[in-house]
C-alpha cells in the first residue's frame, strides 16, 4: 500500500508548463488537474507557489477552489485545483506552481505589451493614410495619367484619308462664334496641335444629313457640338433631336457635346436627359467659369476625347516622307542642298543649280584689260569650282526613286465617290 501511496500523480492539466500573457487588470484562473490511483487510506493535497513562496497562508490574495472525485470504475481519483488571480499590478505576475507530492506543473504569467495593440493600430493608420492619398493623386492626377498613358501607348489614327482632327458644328449666335473662334479654335489649334472643321450651318436640315454634311464629317475623326441655348432652338433638336442624335451616331464615332454649366442646369430639354441615357455612346462636357484656363480639366478631358496627336520635329522630313522612310533631298525641309538665295529660275528650279549639274561651265567674262592669261586662270578656276560643287551632290539615285508611293496621301476622293 505504501508504494501505491508513494507514486506519483500524473498531471492531466496542464499538459505541459505554460505561458500566458494576460493583460493587466484582467482576471484569471489557473486549473490543475492530477490523476493517481485509488486507494482510500491515501491523500492528496494540491499546493500553489508563487515566485518559490507558499500560497497557503490566510494574508495571501489569491483563493483557491479544490475538489475532487473517482473514476466510474473506482481505479482512478482525480483532483483539481483552480487558482484565482486578479492583476491589479505588475507584482501579480510571475510563476505559479501546482504542486502535489514530488510532482509540479507551472503558469507563467507575463504581462502583454501594450505597444503590439499601438503598433497595430499606427499600421492601420499607416495603410488607411496610404489609401486617402492614392485616392487624392488619383482625383488629381488622373486626367493627367490618362493623357500620358494616351499619348505613349494610345493608337495613331494616320493614314486614314482624313483632312482634319474634328467637326465642330456651333449655331450662328455672337456667343457660339465668340467661343468657338476666339476659345476652342485658339485652344485645339495653336496649343495641342489639332485641325478644325468650323461649321455654323444647321447639321440636321429636315432632320436628315445633307451630302455636304456627310462629306464633311466623313473628313473628320471626331465631331464636337456645342450644346448652346442657340443650338437647340434649331429644327431638329426642337421637333426630333432622338431621331437626330442617332444620325450623329451614324455618322460619328462617338461625338462629342459641349454645354455650358450656366445653362446646362436650367435646360429644361428633351437633348440633356437623351445624352444622359447614351452617355456610353458619347461624350458630355461641361464648359465651366475656371475652364477658360489652359491647365483646366475641360481642356484635357477633350483631348481625351479626341485622336492622339503626333508630334514632328521641324528638322527632319515632313509627316509623309518620314513615315515612308524617304531621305529625299528634295522632299526634306530645311536641306542643307538646296541652301541658294538667289532669285528662282523661270522655269521652276533654283538658279545655278541646274546650270551646276545639267549644263556646262557658264561663258566667260571679259575684263578689259586682262590678257589671255589672265581670262584661261579665270575660266581653269570656275570649272574647278563648278566640278567641286557638282561632286557634293549625289544624283545617280534619281531614277531609282519610287515617288508614286505617296501619292496615297491626295489620293482622298476617289472617281467612284463623284
Amino acid at each position: 500500500m505504501e508504494d501505491l501511496c508513494s507514486a506519483p500523480p500524473e498531471v492531466l492539466v496542464p499538459s505541459s508548463n505554460q505561458t500566458l500573457e494576460p493583460a493587466l487588470g484582467s482576471q484569471i484562473t489557473l486549473n490543475c488537474t492530477v490523476r493517481l490511483p485509488s486507494q482510500q487510506h491515501c491523500k492528496l493535497v494540491l499546493l500553489w507557489m508563487k515566485d518559490g513562496h507558499w500560497l497557503g497562508d490566510e494574508s495571501s490574495p489569491y483563493v483557491s477552489e479544490d475538489k475532487g472525485w473517482i473514476s466510474d470504475n473506482g481505479t482512478e481519483t482525480f483532483m483539481s485545483s483552480l487558482l484565482g488571480v486578479n492583476l491589479t499590478s505588475d507584482e501579480d505576475y510571475g510563476v505559479f506552481a501546482c504542486w502535489a507530492k514530488n510532482t509540479t506543473a507551472t503558469f507563467t504569467l507575463q504581462r502583454s505589451e501594450a505597444a503590439g495593440h499601438v503598433s497595430a493600430v499606427l499600421a492601420a493608420l499607416f495603410v488607411l493614410g496610404l489609401l486617402l492619398l492614392m485616392a487624392v493623386i488619383y482625383v488629381k492626377c488622373r486626367l493627367n495619367m490618362l493623357l500620358w498613358y494616351r499619348n505613349r501607348y494610345g493608337e495613331l489614327e494616320i493614314n486614314d484619308g482624313k483632312l482634319y482632327d474634328a467637326y465642330v458644328s456651333y449655331a450662328n449666335s455672337p456667343d457660339d462664334r465668340k467661343f468657338v473662334n476666339f476659345i476652342m479654335k485658339p485652344q485645339l489649334e495653336n496649343r495641342h496641335g489639332y485641325k478644325l472643321f468650323l461649321d455654323d450651318k444647321t447639321i440636321l436640315p429636315n432632320s436628315e444629313p445633307s451630302a455636304d454634311l456627310i462629306m464633311n464629317v466623313s473628313r473628320c475623326r471626331r465631331l464636337i457640338v456645342v450644346l448652346s441655348y442657340a443650338y437647340l432652338e434649331q429644327d431638329w433638336c426642337i421637333n426630333n433631336f432622338r431621331d437626330g442624335l442617332l444620325r450623329l451616331l451614324e455618322l460619328s464615332q462617338r461625338p462629342i457635346f459641349v454645354a455650358f454649366e450656366s445653362q446646362y442646369r436650367e435646360i429644361e430639354h428633351l437633348a440633356i436627359n437623351l445624352l444622359k441615357q447614351h452617355k456610353n455612346a458619347v461624350t458630355l462636357l461641361l464648359w465651366r467659369a475656371g475652364s477658360m484656363t489652359p491647365s483646366s480639366d475641360f481642356w484635357k478631358e477633350l483631348c481625351l476625347a479626341l485622336p492622339r496627336k503626333v508630334s514632328y520635329q521641324g528638322i527632319m522630313a515632313d509627316p509623309q516622307t518620314q513615315l515612308q522612310e524617304d531621305k529625299d533631298p528634295m522632299l526634306i525641309l530645311h536641306s542643307s542642298y538646296l541652301e541658294y538665295s538667289g532669285d528662282p529660275h523661270p522655269e521652276g528650279d533654283l538658279a545655278g543649280v541646274r546650270g551646276s549639274i545639267l549644263r556646262g561651265p557658264p561663258p566667260p567674262r571679259m575684263t578689259g584689260s586682262d590678257g589671255p592669261p589672265a581670262l584661261a586662270a579665270g575660266i581653269m578656276e570656275e570649272v574647278q569650282l563648278e566640278e567641286g560643287q557638282r561632286s557634293e551632290i549625289d544624283i545617280s539615285d534619281l531614277g531609282s526613286r519610287n515617288y508614286g508611293a505617296r501619292t496615297d496621301f491626295y489620293c482622298l476622293v476617289t472617281e467612284d465617290d463623284l
